[in-house]
C-alpha cells in the first residue's frame, strides 16, 4: 500500500511561523452590488443568468435542479478550458458568456481578460495589458486574484498591479487605468487580492497596503475617480462588500483591525469598529437588512492580536443611533474560523470551515452552534448555497455537498481530479528564493480549487489555469 499523501494542514504546520504567513497570504484570493448616485442595488438590465461579481452578489436566481449533486472526472463535466497563464480569481457570467482573468510571464508582464462561451467553453475573444508594477512570480504572490465584475455595458477586470481594464462584451477595450501611476505604488508583499464591487455607473476598489491604503470610486463610463478615500496603512486581502440599511446600499470593509462602513454616493464614512483582529481574508457576508458575518483566522496578523481573531467571528448589526450609524455585535460564533475562504448564510444557518476542514452550523438568528463536524480537505474557496444543499468546495479538488439545516448530512462527495495523476512541476519550487520556501512550494504547488461561478445549468469552478464546467449530463 502506497505511503498516505501529507494533507495541506499538515505541511501548513510544518514550517515556521513565518513562511506559514507567507503561505496564508498567498491564497487570500479566495476568495457585490450598489446602485449609482441614487442608490440602486442592481448593476444596470439584470441579465436572466448572471453571476456578475466575487462570491455571487447581485446574481441571479438558480434552479436547483439545474445543479448536479453528484459530478467525478468522468461525470458531468461539460466542459474544461486551458486558460493563458495563472489566476486566483473566480470567473463571473452574463448570459451566455464567461469572463475570467490571468496573468502570464516570469514577471507577471502580462495580464489577461478572458471572454469564453458558456455553453461549451470555447474562447471567444482575449484581451491583455502590460503589468504596469511586474514582480517576481511565485507561489508567495497574488496572480490574478482579484475576481472582475460584469454588467450589460461591460466587464471591469482589477488586477493586483492597481491596473484596471474595462471591455465591453465583443472585447472592444472601454479604457485602461494604472492606479499606481496616480496614487502611487502597492507596498505588500504578498500582493492585492481585494475584487470591486458595483453600482448601476461605478467601481468600487479598496487597495489596502502597507504604506496605508484607500477606497475609491471609479466611473464605469470613463475609469475616472468620483471619490477616493484614504485609510491607514494595514496588511490585508479581504475584499469589500454591500449590505443595506433602512432600504439604502452601504459599501462594508472588514480588513485587518477594523470594520468600516461607508457611504458609496460620496465616500464617507458613516461608522467602524475596531475591536477586532485577523480579518485580513474573509469578506463581510450580507445576512440580511442590516445583519453580515465577519470572518476572521489566527496567524493572519500578528501573534499580539490572536486573541482578538478568535472573537472576531460574528454577526454584525448595522443600527441608527441619534448621532448615526454604529455596528453592534449580534453573536460571536466562539469556536468557528474561517480558513481561505469566507463565512456562509444561508437559508437560515451560516457556515464556516475551519483549517482542518472542521465545519460548524450557526443559527444565524440567534448564534448558537448546531454542529461541528469534519470534511475531507479544508476549504479556500467560499462555499455555496443552492435548493436545499451546501456546496463545499475542497482545497484539493473535493467538493462535500451537505444538506442545509442544523443537522449534518452528507450528501456526496465529488472528486474533481485525482491526486495520483497529479505531477508536481519541479520549476516552481525553483523559482523560490530559499530554501525554506522551495521546499514549502513543492508541497503547495497542485491544483487548487480557487472560486467558483453559478447559474442555471452551469456550475464553474476555478483551479489556476484551468477552467471547468459542472452540468447534469442529460443538459
Amino acid at each position: 500500500m502506497p505511503a498516505a499523501r501529507p494533507t495541506s494542514q499538515a505541511l501548513l504546520l510544518s514550517v515556521s511561523q513565518p513562511l506559514r504567513m507567507c503561505l496564508t497570504a498567498v491564497f487570500l484570493c479566495l476568495f457585490s452590488l450598489t446602485g449609482s448616485s441614487t442608490a440602486h442595488l442592481s448593476a444596470a438590465e439584470p441579465s436572466a443568468n448572471a453571476w456578475p461579481a466575487f462570491l455571487g452578489q447581485g446574481g441571479s436566481e438558480i434552479d436547483p435542479a439545474s445543479i448536479p449533486l453528484k459530478w467525478n472526472e468522468s461525470k458531468n463535466i461539460a466542459w474544461s478550458a486551458k486558460l493563458p497563464g495563472y489566476g486566483q480569481s473566480s470567473p463571473v457570467i452574463w448570459n451566455d458568456r464567461v469572463y475570467v482573468t490571468s496573468v502570464e510571464g516570469p514577471k507577471k508582464e502580462t495580464f489577461h481578460l478572458v471572454c469564453l462561451k458558456l455553453a461549451d467553453g470555447e474562447e471567444v475573444w482575449r484581451k491583455s495589458i502590460t503589468n504596469s508594477m511586474p514582480v517576481e512570480s511565485s507561489l508567495y504572490v497574488s496572480r490574478a486574484a482579484p475576481t472582475p465584475v460584469v454588467d450589460a455595458q461591460g466587464i471591469y477586470a482589477l488586477y493586483e498591479s492597481g491596473d484596471i481594464l474595462a471591455c465591453d462584451h465583443t472585447g472592444k477595450e472601454l479604457w485602461t487605468r494604472s492606479l499606481v501611476k496616480v496614487y502611487g505604488p502597492l507596498v505588500n508583499e504578498f500582493g492585492l487580492a481585494a475584487s470591486p464591487v458595483q453600482g448601476e455607473s461605478w467601481i468600487a476598489v479598496l487597495m489596502d497596503h502597507d504604506a496605508g491604503g484607500y477606497i475609491a470610486r471609479l466611473d464605469k463610463a470613463t475609469g475616472k475617480t468620483q471619490w477616493k478615500v484614504d485609510r491607514t496603512g494595514r496588511r490585508s486581502w479581504s475584499s469589500p462588500a454591500i449590505v443595506t440599511h433602512a432600504g439604502q446600499p452601504l459599501i462594508v470593509c472588514s480588513s485587518m483591525g477594523s470594520v468600516d462602513l461607508y457611504n458609496p454616493v460620496d465616500g464617507k464614512l458613516l461608522c467602524t469598529k475596531t475591536d477586532v483582529g485577523g480579518n485580513t481574508s474573509s469578506t463581510p457576508i450580507p445576512a440580511g437588512e442590516s445583519l453580515f458575518l465577519v470572518g476572521a483566522s489566527v496567524g493572519r496578523d500578528d501573534a499580539g492580536r490572536s486573541d482578538a481573531a478568535k472573537k472576531s467571528n460574528m454577526a454584525l448589526q448595522i443600527v441608527t443611533q441619534p448621532d448615526g450609524l454604529a455596528l453592534e455585535t449580534r453573536w460571536i460564533a466562539k469556536d468557528a474560523m474561517p480558513t481561505f475562504g469566507s463565512p456562509i448564510t444561508y437559508a437560515g444557518h451560516s457556515y464556516w470551515v475551519n483549517r482542518a476542514g472542521v465545519v460548524y452550523c450557526i443559527d444565524t438568528l440567534t448564534g448558537e452552534q448546531k454542529y461541528a463536524e469534519r470534511l475531507a480537505q479544508s476549504m479556500w474557496a467560499t462555499p455555496l448555497g443552492i435548493g436545499d444543499r451546501l456546496y463545499i468546495f475542497g482545497k484539493e479538488g473535493i467538493t462535500t455537498v451537505l444538506a442545509t439545516g442544523p443537522e449534518f448530512k452528507k450528501l456526496s462527495e465529488n472528486r474533481l481530479w485525482d491526486p495520483d495523476k497529479i505531477v508536481a512541476d519541479p520549476s516552481i519550487a525553483e523559482r523560490e528564493k530559499t530554501e525554506e520556501r522551495r521546499r514549502a512550494a513543492a508541497n503547495f504547488s497542485g491544483p487548487t480549487q480557487y472560486g467558483v461561478a453559478a447559474v442555471t445549468g452551469s456550475l464553474l469552478i476555478r483551479k489556476g489555469s484551468e477552467l471547468v464546467c459542472i452540468c447534469n449530463s442529460t443538459r
